[in-house]
């Protein structure tokens, strides 16, 4: 059985959906944390960077990921979510402070889920993850 359809088992069995938390700015990573374990989700980081969340990506298989769209580094948000959703077809949101068209235009072309602006409405965020799973 693929590890795709062991998480969509695992999924349909009543297990807790696992979501991955991608956010450099540390007292925002870790609300969210305590916010998703609230609702009941696993949480696997919060990672600061887009390379490492390539690697938890592919390390936790997490059923959602939250992906910031400006992180330090060398690689965006949008090109880390490019890249997990096309090797590991993980649904991805992203989380921006930025709404200007530019960075809203580019996002939209990644095939993600949509994003949730910061500073961000706890059930909106719950809302938007529960719409995917």
């Amino acid at each position: 059985m693929s590890l795709e359809r062991k998480r969509i088992s695992l999924q349909n069995q009543g297990k807790t959906p696992i979501i991955l938390v991608v956010e450099d700015e540390t007292i925002i990573a870790l609300d969210l944390q305590i916010l998703l374990e609230s609702f009941g989700f696993d949480v696997c980081g919060p990672v600061p960077s887009a390379e490492t969340s390539l690697k938890a990506a592919s390390f936790f298989r997490p059923d959602v990921v939250l992906m910031d769209v400006k992180l330090k580094g060398k690689m965006s948000g949008i090109d880390a979510a490019r890249i997990i959703h096309k090797h590991l077809h993980i649904p991805v949101i992203y989380l921006t402070a930025y709404g200007d068209d530019v960075t809203l235009q580019e996002a939209s072309e990644t095939r993600s889920f949509g994003y949730i602006r910061k500073p961000f409405v706890e059930s909106e965020v719950e809302e938007r993850i529960r719409s995917i799973l």
